[in-house]
């Protein structure tokens, strides 16, 4: 019945507008965006972070044998 990702999408908008009503939804899109954002800008600066430390332990020598 709800086999593709666009029967979801559809249904979705629809319970948004029953539940919200159409004068909420552009504020709900927009958060929703705000916050995609924030998560993407987040991960990249983790990515951004990783990197660095791997470049930084790439760089120091490695250590000495026990004696």
């Amino acid at each position: 019945m709800f086999d593709s990702v666009d029967d979801w999408l559809i249904i979705a908008v629809v319970a948004g507008i029953l539940f919200y009503g159409s004068s909420k939804i552009p504020q709900l899109a927009r958060s929703l965006g705000r916050s995609v954002g924030e998560f993407k800008r987040g991960r990249i600066e983790v990515e951004r972070e990783l990197k660095a430390e791997q470049a930084a332990n790439a760089a120091a020598p490695p250590p000495g044998p026990a004696h």
